[in-house]
């Protein structure tokens, strides 16, 4: 399944795109051919960005790679989304035929479209949305804390020390009594981490730094990126429990580790008497949460879809996709993530970080 989704259709969505173009563009057959190669040359850039392959090139060409291959794959699925429109409006007799036949005109605007968009989309990601956050308890916990709590924030090829300096710049400017990442914190590799010295970045943070891993964790490598995160000064909680002042922090293990502890188990490790905040990337399965009688779950994972309409997919998969959400007494908040996997592109998302204040009632 994960081989269709990523490769086949992308080559299918292809094949129906150039196929548009070559209808589409009024030029002689040189010019056209011309033009159908240099839409599809970033297309090979994709399967690249997945290999290790990135790994033996020079960092400003893996870089390119990933950039390239990435946001292809996302202005593939705009323009074939854009086509079908075209093709069904033909097929209902909205649109006439010459419209999609040696039509420079709808070529151009087609393509002005999508770029317009895809700017838009840019500009979207750079914004990173302050998400204000009042959680209030019964418990005792003294003077109000404030937490800065991100996810996803996938460092790599694409988010690199240089964009990283700008969140840490964000998380310092909340003056934070503590901040937790919930998982993502690497990308799919660890090389560009450890060239640029990212860890020296994240050691600027002047709170402590608390993170539960992600999948993505796995797939950089858990023991690699445990060892990053160590050195940049961040507390792993896997399936472990951390206590700072009247907060208990639960780090879950990802669901990718199929023999991580239940939330039950891990909460008759904490101090029921102490605000409990759960941090798990993946938000499955709320309901165990509540009924471990945590008071608040931090959690990441679904970017919200990144691109619309595929936030419709993950508000259909996750019970709560994005945003805060309620079950009895716990209180949740899934994050979209302050990164991004793949393109640095927002539509119909966005980017975000949380801002957290726990007092009493």
């Amino acid at each position: 399944m994960w081989t269709i989704t990523f490769f086949v259709l992308p080559i299918a969505g292809l094949a129906y795109a150039l196929w548009h173009i070559w209808c589409l563009l009024p030029w002689g057959v040189p010019a056209r051919m011309a033009t159908m190669a240099a839409c599809a040359l970033p297309m090979l850039a994709f399967p690249l960005s997945f290999a290790k392959a990135t790994d033996g090139m020079p960092l400003g060409m893996a870089s390119a790679v990933y950039e390239v291959g990435n946001s292809a794959i996302f202005v593939l699925l705009y323009v074939v989304m854009a086509l079908l429109l075209l093709d069904i409006g033909r097929l209902a007799h909205l649109v006439p035929r010459h419209c999609l036949h040696a039509n420079g005109t709808v070529a151009a605007t087609l393509f002005a479209a999508i770029a317009a968009l895809f700017v838009y989309g840019y500009l979207n990601y750079r914004h990173k949305v302050r998400q204000p956050l009042e959680l209030t308890t019964h418990k005792d916990i003294g003077r109000e804390m404030r937490v800065v709590m991100m996810s996803d924030l996938h460092l790599g090829y694409h988010n690199r020390r240089r964009e990283l300096a700008r969140w840490v710049d964000m998380v310092n400017a909340e003056h934070p009594d503590i901040v937790l990442l919930a998982g993502d914190v690497v990308d799919g590799s660890l090389r560009p981490i450890i060239e640029e010295g990212m860890a020296a970045e994240l050691r600027r943070i002047k709170a402590p730094v608390y993170a539960c891993p992600g999948n993505h964790e796995y797939y950089s490598g858990m023991e690699g990126a445990a060892r990053f995160m160590a050195e940049a000064g961040i507390t792993l909680l896997r399936d472990s429990v951390a206590e700072v002042g009247q907060l208990c922090i639960i780090g879950r293990d990802d669901r990718s580790n199929p023999a991580r502890r239940s939330i039950a188990e891990l909460m008759r490790q904490a101090d029921n008497d102490k605000f409990t905040i759960v941090m798990d990337h993946q938000p499955y399965h709320l309901e165990r949460t509540e009924r471990a009688g945590a008071d608040f779950q931090l959690s990441g994972h679904t970017h919200h879809g990144q691109l619309w309409p595929i936030s419709w997919i993950t508000e259909a998969v996750y019970e709560c996709a994005a945003g805060p959400w309620q079950r009895g007494h716990t209180r949740y908040y899934v994050s979209s993530g302050m990164g991004i996997w793949g393109g640095k592109f927002r539509i119909g998302t966005r980017s975000e970080y949380i801002v957290a204040t726990i007092k009493n009632t």
